[in-house]
């Protein structure tokens, strides 16, 4: 019998800067902060957290998003290797869409432009710092 889920939980992407990460996921999307890493915590605290392995968890609409920085130096995202080919995040409106090539803009992120992407869907896709390839769906026009 199948495990019958509701719902996701959670995405944990592996990245080799939580800083640079950290930055670039706070000016692209500006999620909400569930838990985050401080070095400088008491024994206790770092004990109690130990599930964020350095990084930082993140909040919104759709779950919660975390970011996981135990990359070997110098590796990047390969859609072509065995496990996450993308990550795609919805917005509610082709406004919404193209609000996103704004913000991606103004942050200097490159990007394709929107696109279809089958019947009644456009989509944006852009990278991380780490390469990971990330998209914004929405509705077309």
């Amino acid at each position: 019998m199948p495990i019958a889920v509701s719902d996701y939980n959670h995405v944990r992407l592996t990245v080799s800067d939580i800083d640079v990460s950290k930055k670039f996921y706070d000016d692209v999307f500006g999620f909400e902060v569930a838990y985050a890493w401080d070095p400088n915590a008491d024994e206790e605290t770092k004990k109690s957290l130990w599930f964020l392995f350095g990084g930082v968890i993140y909040t919104f609409p759709g779950g919660l998003f975390g970011l996981r920085p135990v990359a070997k130096d110098q590796d990047t995202f390969d859609e072509d290797r065995t496990g996450l080919d993308h990550l795609s995040f919805s917005v509610s409106s082709h406004q919404d869409l193209q609000d996103a090539v704004t913000t991606l803009d103004s942050l200097g992120i490159e990007h394709e432009q929107i696109k279809g992407a089958g019947p009644g869907l456009s989509i944006i896709e852009f990278r991380d710092p780490d390469n990971i390839a990330l998209e914004i769906s929405g509705p077309s026009e």
